[in-house]
């Protein structure tokens, strides 16, 4: 890797490995204006934003140059912002300005850059034509209206997810970013993971908002309200509030939620609890009858939508356990049932995830009896931190409330199942035969918790040694799948999660990079160090619930088929 000097704007700064200039500007202290630099992603340099100028006045964009021994740029000279302000014009007078009533009104990067750089004025009159907004998507909409053409959301989509859903359709300037055939997201195989809607510096793709829906729900007297609680939220949601990444704010948000208006609030890790004990049963039970392996997880719903569309042979190997979130719905549905009827009033199911596509999943009619959802509505974490906002709550002060019994009890295993490797963590602590600390310490550094994108593992239970793999990230679930079907890997079991990182880093979480998701995954890893009960089969109410009031109706509760849409 490169090393050497460089010199900014007269500061004397050193370089060690960096990819391009932009990166040892910023690591000189100075906030380079980008759009279309995402440093997760491949270097496009089209936005022009970050143009810097050489001791010779010639210009060039920073992202796109590799840093050298003795270079000296300027960042700021008054030829780069007429520059800077310029494309900052162009975009505006092409670009819906609707921006009080924006999704991203407030946190939308264009707005910011025109507020930074004095932009006041648009002289030139917007010539392109009007195109419709596209809500067909459960998960997110997009306006094409706002888009500045950015292609953060084609790379996110193709680098990261491997999909390749959206591109760029066109020519000059007619240039627009669609699906292919200018279709609606909601006639593609789009997977809901809502990674572009989280790369996106505008409003041209967000989150499908439904907080209206929250609130009607809230304020009628005749619905009884009940949260859910997923793990990975608790170590985003205090972010909004000052609160550093990964801590943990469960109670504070419990809090949140009843002066709200919630009746009952309680954590989704114990529907975790109950997918551990139901999927290492389903996992033994393949062990002992030879398969079919490998046993792919099934706790993401983007992944088995990607199955069904994508690999429908491998329909076979995805564990028939519902997710987390649909397990304790249906619980709790079930069980609130006569309490509806005795006091006439229903019950309405909250769930507040990390994750776009669990709008996707609550939707799907396999979760769903007589006519109606177990779960009636998913809220991600952004859209809880703009509802607590908007109630004037100061959250960082509050004083923290425990969820509520029974179903806010949950194990240190279930809490894990928010980052990458958790789930499989969590399982593997359920079948190995040996129980002790040291044991779980084992399974802890065997190389099945990391950042690495695809980890192998091998742990011994019973007279047999148990190949596990975990994958975070589609485009990579995609290769590991055709190393499979190759012969090139076998596993017993396989963890998969689409969004990198896991669900700390689902794009319904408040945005952060690499760093300040693997900060969240530490704060679950804490919140598992410091938890009273580390196995799922140590809960109390789990164990009671599956061995009294769902004795003989787990799987008909708990289990669900996938087939192929065109099967269904």
């Amino acid at each position: 890797m490169a090393k050497g000097i460089m010199y900014i704007d007269g500061q004397r700064v050193p370089f060690d490995g960096e990819k391009n200039v932009l990166a040892v500007i910023r690591k000189a202290g100075i906030d380079m204006p980008t759009f279309c630099y995402y440093s997760e992603l491949s270097v496009y340099g089209a936005c022009r934003m970050c143009v810097v100028e050489d001791e010779r006045g010639k210009i060039d964009a920073s992202c796109s140059m590799e840093p050298r021994d003795g270079m000296v740029i300027r960042t700021n000279t008054a030829r780069l912002l007429k520059h800077r302000r310029m494309i900052l014009e162009l975009m505006l007078s092409s670009h819906c300005r609707d921006c009080t009533t924006c999704e991203k009104n407030g946190s939308c990067r264009l707005q910011e850059l025109a507020l930074r750089f004095g932009v006041r004025h648009v002289r030139f009159k917007d010539t392109r034509p009007h195109y419709e907004i596209d809500t067909s998507s459960p998960a997110i909409v997009r306006d094409p209206n706002k888009c500045i053409l950015c292609g953060d959301c084609i790379r996110v989509c193709e680098e990261m997810q491997g999909m390749g859903i959206l591109n760029f359709a066109h020519r000059g300037s007619d240039l627009v970013v669609c699906p292919a055939f200018d279709r609606k997201l909601g006639e593609t195989n789009c997977i809901s993971c809502g990674q572009c809607a989280a790369a996106c510096p505008t409003g041209a793709i967000t989150i499908f908002n439904e907080i209206g829906r929250g609130w009607r729900a809230l304020h009628d007297p005749k619905k009884r309200v009940v949260f859910q609680i997923a793990p990975a939220v608790r170590v985003a949601v205090g972010e909004a509030f000052g609160l550093e990444p990964g801590v943990n704010a469960i109670n504070k948000l419990v809090s949140a939620l009843k002066m709200m208006g919630a009746d009952e609030v309680y954590d989704t890790t114990f529907g975790a609890d109950l997918t551990v004990m139901e999927e290492a049963d389903e996992f033994l039970e393949r062990l002992k009858k030879g398969g079919p392996f490998p046993m792919f997880t099934s706790c993401c719903p983007a992944w088995v939508k990607y199955v069904e569309e994508e690999r429908p042979h491998f329909l076979k190997n995805i564990s028939t356990c519902k997710s987390p979130m649909e397990m304790f719905a249906a619980v709790l549905k079930d069980q609130y049932a006569r309490k509806d009827e005795e006091d006439g009033r229903t019950t309405y199911h909250i769930a507040i995830m990390p994750c776009t596509a669990k709008k996707m999943e609550a939707k799907r009619p396999e979760f769903q009896h007589d006519g109606k959802p177990d779960v009636d509505l998913v809220l991600t974490t952004q859209e809880i931190i703009m509802m607590i906002k908007e109630s004037g709550i100061r959250f960082a002060e509050l004083e923290g409330e425990s969820p509520d019994l029974p179903f806010g009890m949950g194990t240190g295993a279930a809490t894990i199942f928010g980052t990458t490797g958790g789930v499989a963590e969590a399982v593997a602590r359920r079948v190995v035969e040996d129980k002790s600390k040291n044991t779980l310490q084992a399974i802890q550094f065997s190389g099945i918790r990391g950042s690495e994108t695809i980890r192998a593992v091998t742990l011994p239970v019973g007279d047999r040694a148990l190949r596990i793999a975990v994958v975070h990230g589609l485009v990579n679930a995609q290769k590991l799948l055709d190393d499979i079907e190759s012969g090139q890997e076998y596993f017993d079991l396989v963890e998969v999660m689409t969004c990198k990182t896991g669900c700390v880093g689902g794009a319904g979480q408040p945005y952060g990079l690499i760093p300040v998701k693997q900060q969240r995954a530490e704060g679950l890893y804490e919140a598992d160090r410091t938890a009273l009960i580390k196995r799922s089969e140590r809960n109390p109410i789990v164990t009671k619930l599956l061995e009294g009031a769902m004795k003989g109706r787990t799987h008909q509760l708990l289990h669900v088929e996938y087939k192929r849409p065109d099967k269904a």
